[in-house]
Parts: structure tokens; sequence; C-alpha cells
């Protein structure tokens, strides 16, 4: 049986990412010409949008075969402001290229996705691109591969292979001591070995434009490890898109056992309280891509049609595992509100923008006290982008307003209120409904909890309740969205057969809202995480004006005639600040920052 491996690459903005892509596809047959971005006709980059700007905007899928090896190749977005996208793509990869141009050098982009690639243990090849470029600084760029992506970084042709590889494997480090040199093919086991493990990290140098070191690159994607099949029934939808005719297309990567068209199947997705809710569908049309089989099955990343509702994170056959992790990166930390240039179009501004969001679950609105839609959103490139998109998929214009920072409210304390079903009461809803309000863990989002016995409520109203405290959360007293917060049913109740889901939106609405004026909240900033080298003579001036805009540092090292400060910035004062760096370290001054988290305001 063919084996399969599905690997994604990753990289800074203009690193060569799309001309990689093509040259994989073109040098292994599944291409007879070499498309160009600056021409616009690259095979990943399909969209009006992404031909024109020259950038990836959303992930693409490709296949080739290498021997007996069929490769599925996922083309990310390399812009910061698209990093949802490259999200998507981590849960359904077997290993990644990370591709780094010799001219640039690592970019802070390259560095916030290696750390990610790192923290997953996800099997990675680098691929140092851009030789045949004047400029091109290899030997540099290898440098500063290993000292700020990973040490274990290794050209394989270099002579210290070994000693780098006996950092990991007590079995070679032994023999290297005892003076006994590994062949090359226990080298080369061991080099497997250990990127499999996501502990080693080859290296290949070359160029995606002549050609130069892809062969290399292709024997090197046997470093990493194959699909392997589990048991059962098991995919996840990673990418959603839409037909002409507005039909959904679903990208599945499946785990396990094999998907049927016109088959019923049990789709899941996580709820907004940290429940699962499922769902049953009959796909009407599936297409395996590199169009081996009319079925998918392990392995596989295959289009579905067929299932409506389906959005970006469902699993099929399975459902997603008890606290597995669902982001690898910092949320949204801006937000802009949405205006129609026509007043009589809000309702479809909103409606076109519920639908981008659905496709972009990191991506979310909201709509403020006034009617009017607000987005989160990471940069302002990914707002000009979503104009253009209004305009030319949904065929209305609309301004945005300066974005500005996301604010957060968590609970100060705890608080309880209940409200009876009454037949005069102030709401008159025909629903009893009992919620506690406490402080969750840092990072744990919404936690819904049952403090009522499993069935004391039709599913109807306890779904209402559920999907309520989520809706409700998302504006809490000071106007912010409630996070880290736990919110358990306390008292439940209902006239059978009178009251309504409606009945129990409305009571969970305001006994919500009650509670939490009763716990407190308190209001947090979004910050930055930064790291900036600069000359020594610029100290004094540039950590002063960073203390002047409240950054805290939380280490300063000198480095010869260089120092390298870190800290924590509000996001509000990044682009500030980053405006000024010029002037106070007369050009010398580096600066890298990324979302990572937030503070008291």
């Amino acid at each position: 049986m063919q084996a399969s491996l599905n690997i994604g690459i990753l990289a800074h903005v203009d690193a060569g990412k799309t001309s990689l892509t093509e040259r994989l596809l073109f040098q292994t047959g599944a291409i007879d010409r070499l498309g160009s971005v600056d021409r616009g006709d690259t095979q990943t980059d399909t969209g009006d949008i992404e031909r024109r700007r020259g950038i990836t905007i959303r992930t693409a899928v490709a296949a080739f075969t290498v021997g007996d090896l069929h490769v599925n190749l996922i083309d990310t977005p390399g812009h910061s402001d698209f990093i949802a996208e490259v999200e998507r793509a981590l849960g359904v990869l077997d290993g990644a290229i990370l591709v780094v141009s010799a001219v640039e050098g690592v970019q802070p982009q390259t560095r916030i996705l290696m750390k990610t690639l790192r923290r997953l243990a996800l099997p990675t090849l680098i691929f140092v691109n851009k030789l045949d470029r004047a400029g091109a600084r290899p030997r540099e760029v290898l440098g500063q591969i290993r000292r700020r992506l990973s040490p274990s970084a290794v050209a394989l042709g270099d002579d210290n292979v070994p000693e780098i590889l006996a950092e990991h494997d007590d079995g070679i480090l032994k023999r290297l001591v005892d003076g006994d040199t590994p062949s090359r093919e226990e080298i080369r086991e061991a080099i497997a070995r250990q990127c499999a493990e996501g502990v080693l990290h080859p290296v290949f140098l070359g160029s995606a434009v002549t050609g130069q070191g892809v062969a290399d690159l292709l024997d090197g994607l046997r470093l990493l490890p194959t699909s392997a099949a589990g048991t059962g029934l098991s995919g996840t939808v990673f990418a959603v898109e839409r037909t002409p005719t507005g039909e959904k297309v679903a990208y599945v990567r499946l785990r396990a056992g094999t998907l049927h068209a016109r088959r019923r199947s049990t789709w899941y997705r996580r709820r907004p309280g940290g429940g699962v809710q499922e769902y049953e569908a009959r796909p009407t049309a599936l297409r395996v891509i590199g169009g081996r089989r009319d079925e998918p099955r392990a392995g596989d990343i295959a289009k579905v049609w067929g299932v409506p509702q389906v959005r970006v994170g469902d699993r099929v056959g399975s459902p997603p595992e008890p606290g597995e992790l669902t982001h690898h990166f910092a949320l949204p930390s801006l937000e802009t509100v949405v205006r129609p240039r026509r007043t009589e179009e809000r309702g479809r501004v909103h409606q076109a923008l519920a639908a981008l969001a659905e496709q972009d679950p990191l991506i979310s609105i909201r709509t403020l006290a006034g009617g009017q839609t607000s987005v989160l959103l990471y940069g302002e490139v990914q707002k000009e982008v979503i104009a253009e998109t209004l305009a030319r998929d949904f065929g209305v214009e609309a301004d945005f307003e300066p974005s500005s920072p996301v604010y957060l409210e968590r609970p100060a304390g705890a608080g309880e209120t209940a409200e009876e079903i009454t037949r005069h009461g102030r709401n008159d809803f025909w629903a009893t409904v009992g919620l506690r309000v406490e402080p969750g863990p840092r990072g744990s989002g919404l936690t819904y909890r049952l403090g009522v016995e499993l069935g004391s409520l039709p599913p109807a109203f306890q779904r209402a309740i559920e999907d309520t405290v989520a809706a409700t959360l998302r504006r809490g007293p000071h106007g912010w969205p409630v996070t880290d917060v736990v919110v358990t049913l306390t008292r439940s109740g209902y006239a059978s057969p009178i009251s309504t889901a409606g009945d129990f939106r409305g009571r969970t609405a305001e006994v919500l809202m009650d509670a939490l004026r009763r716990a407190g909240t308190r209001v947090y900033e979004p910050c930055h995480r930064f790291e900036l080298e600069i000359p020594a003579q610029a100290f004094s001036q540039v950590t002063a004006r960073l203390a002047g805009l409240g950054a805290e540092l939380s280490d300063t090292l000198q480095q010869g005639d260089t120092w390298l400060i870190k800290g924590e910035l509000p996001a509000r004062r990044v682009h500030e600040f980053e405006q000024q760096l010029p002037g106070l370290s007369h050009g010398e001054g580096v600066w890298l920052s990324a979302p990572s988290g937030d503070r008291p305001l």
C-alpha cells in the first residue's frame, strides 16, 4: 500500500514558500509548467486577491508522488495577519517544511512559527531558499537558524552531525567518547528517528526558482513519519470554502477508517461551554486530493460536498478529545467596527461577515450596542482583504473604523442568581434558571457545568441555556467579552407543555448578567511579548521610553556592544514604539514582538 504524508509549508512572507510549492509539484511531475507568483498563475494561490497582492491568504492543498510515497502539500499563508489559517493546518500535519530566505534571514514571524512547531514536537525540515539571489548569505543564515530557531538544526553534509545527534542519543554519545565513528547508515537512521521525534531539524539549502537543492529536499521527506492509521472512522475539518452557488465544501483529513458518499455519518463540534454537539450528515460527493481513489481513507485529505452545517474544526466519526489543545497562537487582539456605505445594507454586511467568520473560527464578530457589527482581527492587511472580499463575493461595500485593542473581562469573584417560574414576573418567562459564576483557570475560556441532575430538562432547553450563556458572555458588564469563567447551572425547571426554548434563552441572559454583576469583573488589556536588540549607547534612551509606554522588562542582557532586552508591552503601544525605535537606536534596533496574553487595565 502506498504510504501517505501530509506536510505543511510555512514561512515568513516573501521567503519563497509558494514558489517552493510550485517547484516541488513541477519536479515530481504533478504539473507540467511552473507557475509564478509575479504572474499570478500558481497552483495554490487561486483567489483574485491572492494573485493581485502576491500573498497566500487561504490554505491550499496540492498532491504529488515521490516513489512509493504520496504527499499532500499544504501551502499556508506567510503574513502574520493570516496566522489563523496556519493554526488550522497544524492539526492535520505529519510534518512541516519551514522556509527561510538566504537573503533576509530569520524573520520575526519565522521565530514565532518555529517556536510553535517545536512546542508541538512536529517533525520539521528547514529549507534555506534564494541561494540564487544577490546578497544570499547561507553560512550566516545557518548560524542564525541555530541561534534563533533551534540549536539542533543541522545541515546534513556538516562534519559535526554525529556530535549534534549525540545530544539526544546516549548510544551515539558513548561511541564517540570511545573513539568509534557511526556508519553513514547509522547516522541516517538516527537523523530520521530524532527528526520524527521533533528534536532534530535537518537543513537543506537551495533555490525554488532554479531548482537547486530541491532533489535533496524531496529525498529528505523520507525522514518525516508517514500517516499512522487509527481504528474506527476519524477525521478533522481544517478548511471550508464555498462554491460560486454558495454550497459549502469541506477539506477533511482522515486519520482512520473510510468516508463514503451517500452514507450517513456522525459529525461532532465542540460547543462554547466545552461540551460536544453532534449532527448527522450524508455527504453527496467526495474527492480525494491527488485523485488516487474515489473514497478517502486514513492518511488522505478529501474535499467533501453535501454537509451544509459543517464548520472548521468539526470532526467526523469521533468527537474531540477532552482537554484537547484548540489554539496554538494568540487570539486576535484588534477590533474594528464595520459600517456599510449604504445604511440599508447593514443587515447584508452583518450576514456576510458572519459567513466569513464561519469559515475562520479565530476571526469572530459581535453586535455592538447600537446594532453595529465589529470584527476581531490580527492586522491591517487582513482588514483590507476582508473589505475586498465583501465587495467581490457579497456585493456590499463597507468602511472600517480605525482598529482598537480588544479588552477582556474576567470574574473578580463568585456570584449566583436564580429566577423562578412566575406568571406575573418582570419578564414573565416560563422557565426556572439558577446560575453561579466564578473565575476559571487562565486561558480556559468558558467552562459550562451542570449542577442539576442530568435529564432534569429536555435537551432543547438545555442547549438553549448553554448557547445563551456563550452568547451573553460576548458582552460583559463593562462591554467587553468575558473569559476564563466557570458557569454552573444550579437550578432548573419548566412547565410542560407551556415552556419553550425561547423562555430559557430570555431567562438565562438576565440571570447570567445579574450573577456577573454580583461577582464583579475586572478589565484586562492585550499585551505583546517582545525581544529587542539595540546598540549599547542607546540603552538608557530606549529603556526610558519603554517604561514611559508601560512596558514591563523581564530580562536585559549585554552581548558585547549590544543589549538584548525582553519584556511585555501593551498592544496599543506597540505601533507607537516601533515608529520611535529607529530614532532612539540610530537605525540599528531590531524589534520582535508577538501577542502574548493580557494584564489588568
